[in-house]
């Protein structure tokens, strides 16, 4: 599985949002995440969109996030950046079929669906904004082999 820049980008600007106490603005959140002003102007658009920051303009204007942090999982900002969390060649798994050997397959792609949002659906804004994330991700992170790449 691959994170998108997008989607990369998208979540720390967002935690930024979700740690501060007032708005702000575009240069502010690309200054403080070292990220590409422009990208991240389409991005807080995209975001705006669908329901996860407001922008104010003018003298004390920028962007805040639309609901509390504590409402907003990282799979929602995923999910309104880049769409569904798991693709295969372009389709969500349960779009998909598979006969002879590979048939189980499916049940893995599915598995795989299934194992993202049960981290990304359980990681809010504000748990990721104040260093608490939930135990069942803590526990993932304890086997040394999860910090290897293979």
């Amino acid at each position: 599985m691959r994170v998108s820049a997008r989607a990369d980008y998208a979540i720390r600007a967002v935690a930024e949002l979700a740690a501060s106490e007032s708005s702000m603005t575009t240069e502010m959140l690309a200054a403080t995440q070292d990220l590409p002003r422009k990208f991240l102007e389409g991005i807080l658009g995209v975001l705006r969109r669908e329901g996860i920051v407001v922008s104010q303009r003018g003298l004390g204007g920028g962007f805040r996030l639309a609901r509390p942090a504590s409402e907003i999982t990282l799979a929602d900002v995923v999910r309104a950046v880049d769409g569904p969390l798991v693709f295969v060649r372009g389709e969500r798994p349960s779009e998909l079929h598979y006969d002879g050997a590979a048939d189980d397959l499916l049940k893995v792609w599915v598995a795989l669906r299934a194992s993202v949002r049960g981290v990304l659906e359980s990681v809010s804004l504000e748990d990721l904004a104040k260093g608490t994330l939930p135990a069942p991700v803590t526990a993932l992170l304890a086997d040394e082999s999860a910090w290897e790449s293979h």
